[in-house]
């Protein structure tokens, strides 16, 4: 807007204070007054804002600047109506340098005085001169007034959106900052079930063996021995899929129901306990993850079985249902209270079927044995 402010006022100026001077001279009077208040006038501009940018950000500078304007303004339209071209300027400085509600008073005056140049030559000494001079006074004001009201308000708004805009853009990047770090706590609740759901339970096994092996005949020695390296080769694999993310070894060439099958053959070869293994229901795919889950929930079950559990027998059962799968694992041993269970395996076991909006139920007392089931929606 600086060629607006620049250089607009001045023309305008320059083309009254001609005006003026031809009008006067054809009329036989002196323009000395009017130019030298058209000089005031520029040289008020020029001083106050043309020549200092950096008072046009300090709203009392500014302020007087208006007012200053507006009374030389009024008293050129005094004299000469036909300054009242010159209120187009007026309103501009108006509308940029004068700050709300500074700014409404500010367009008021300068429409006012418009009002008085565009009705100059009504008379004024009469009711009905009066009441046009006002009309014609208010037709200015209103008008203006309201425009200027509706410009801050839609500054306003504006401002507000971009303080809305602004808060967002922060918003978003905590949002992102907390995704972030949710992924790195989930990944890492995830290798370390994986590596207990794996590692932890093969070098079980392997220590089991070896001790075995350790108070072994020479005969047995060696079937210890063979069934720990077995144990060991299939816990490596499991740790590389493992943190690749891929699905367990046992559920990449079979069926849920196969793949539980085979870890509950093994596991019996394993301990010695006889495991009997039911698939109920119509068999359909799962999810990879829920087969996972159920999967790895049924290894730690078989796990605890033979850590604390001293039963002579378990049951699997993988049941297909309507609208959810559900594995129950029982077994006849000692039992144990449910309140005091809260190992890692149980809690790892738990996260697991609940990300997948499942359930886990664990039913025990010491001496009754202990059944846990689980169950996840099909979709």
């Amino acid at each position: 807007m600086d060629w607006a402010t620049g250089v607009v006022p001045y023309g305008l100026l320059a083309a009254l204070a001609g005006l003026t001077v031809v009008l006067r001279v054809s009329e036989g009077q002196s323009p000395v007054a009017e130019l030298v208040l058209c000089a005031l006038m520029a040289g008020w501009i020029l001083a106050l804002y043309t020549l200092r940018p950096d008072w046009r950000e300090c709203p009392g500078v500014m302020a007087v600047f208006c007012a200053g304007l507006i009374v030389l303004l009024a008293v050129l339209v005094f004299r000469a109506p036909w300054f009242g071209f010159f209120t187009p300027a007026a309103y501009l400085f108006t509308f940029l340098v004068l700050r709300w509600p500074w700014r409404l008073g500010g367009v008021a005056a300068v429409s006012v005085v418009a009002g008085t140049a565009q009705a100059y030559g009504v008379q004024k000494g009469t009711p009905a001169g009066l009441l046009i001079y006002g009309a014609v006074v208010a037709a200015n004001v209103l008008p203006l007034c309201l425009f200027a009201w509706y410009a801050w308000r839609s500054d306003q708004q504006n401002a507000e959106r971009l303080r809305i805009l602004a808060e967002n853009a922060v918003l978003h990047e905590q949002l992102v900052a907390q995704a972030k770090t949710a992924g790195v706590h989930e990944e890492r609740d995830r290798m370390a079930r994986e590596i207990h759901d794996t590692l932890a339970q093969g070098l079980t096994g392997i220590i089991s063996q070896l001790r075995a092996a350790e108070h072994a005949e020479p005969g047995d020695m060696r079937r210890h021995v063979v069934t720990a390296a077995g144990l060991a080769r299939e816990s490596l694999t499991e740790a590389r899929r493992s943190v690749d993310a891929l699905r367990p070894d046992s559920l990449r060439t079979a069926r849920l129901g196969e793949a539980l099958a085979s870890v509950a053959e093994r596991w019996s070869a394993l301990h010695g306990v006889p495991v009997q293994v039911t698939t109920t229901g119509t068999v359909r795919p799962l999810r990879p993850e829920a087969e996972v889950a159920l999967l790895r929930a049924a290894q730690e079950a078989l796990a605890n079985v033979a850590r604390h559990a001293r039963a002579n027998r378990v049951g699997v059962t993988l049941s297909y249902l309507d609208e959810e799968v559900a594995l129950d694992v029982r077994d006849d041993g000692s039992g144990f209270d449910p309140v005091r269970a809260g190992g890692f395996g149980l809690v790892a076991m738990r996260q697991r079927i609940e990300e997948l909006s499942g359930t886990l139920r664990i039913e025990s007392a010491p001496g009754a044995g202990a059944g846990i089931s689980a169950r996840v929606p099909v979709a």
